[in-house]
């Protein structure tokens, strides 16, 4: 799931993309550590067979030498995750990740260590939709659907090759929203109808729904 950001913000006048990710939280999978090299400037970690996409998240464990790499927190809390970059089907880099703290260069790799993270969920034959209301139960201000015309403006397109949903509004049509507050809940829709909610941010419980806010001027 996404989740690392507090709300879904919204700016007038420039396109609007979100990428989900469906993660399986009952499942956490750990693939072995060969190696990490911080050469290019960011980890590069050997992780052989990862299957992860680009921007999947995980956290790493029990490395030696290369300490500072470690999650501080098991259970892992949201800092503890990293962005993945995958490079290829047995290398990933972390690329927001420079590998200095206080100012001085991590130690060097010496072995072992896990990538950990909760199990890709398969998106294949899943659809999704979206509304944005002025508060729960309320007055529709956004949606993925047809029956919503004309406030159908949110395009959703589910991916089961790059394991990701994305959400994404035109900046023609983010230039004219005149709300300036919502709540939204986005749901994954299987083919034998089956319902999952998945959150976008970090607000709140499991069984909250997601802030939205719209930002900047309002084009005339």
């Amino acid at each position: 799931m996404s989740g690392e950001h507090s709300e879904v913000l919204i700016v007038r006048g420039s396109t609007f993309e979100m990428h989900v990710f469906w993660e399986d939280r009952d499942v956490i999978q750990r693939k072995l550590i060969s190696n990490i090299s911080i050469a290019s400037g960011a980890p590069v970690l050997e992780v052989v067979g990862h299957g992860l996409p680009s921007l999947w998240r995980g956290y790493i464990t029990l490395v030696e030498g290369m300490k500072e790499i470690n999650a501080e927190n098991i259970p892992p809390r949201s800092s503890d995750f990293y962005e993945i970059t995958a490079i290829d089907a047995d290398h990933i880099e972390l690329n927001k990740v420079d590998p200095v703290t206080n100012g001085k260069k991590w130690s060097a790799y010496t072995g072992g260590g896990f990538l950990n993270f909760y199990a890709v969920k398969d998106l294949t034959n899943h659809t999704a939709r979206m509304k944005i209301k002025d508060r729960v139960g309320g007055e529709v201000l956004l949606s993925s659907e047809a029956l919503d015309s004309p406030l159908n403006l949110i395009d959703i397109t589910v991916s089961s090759v790059l394991k990701r949903t994305t959400l994404s509004i035109s900046a023609d049509d983010t230039a004219g929203l005149a709300f300036k507050k919502g709540v939204t809940d986005m749901e994954m829709v299987s083919q034998d109808g089956r319902v999952s909610r998945l959150k976008l941010t970090s607000f709140g419980g499991t069984g909250d729904p997601d802030p939205v806010r719209v930002s900047g001027e309002v084009t005339t």
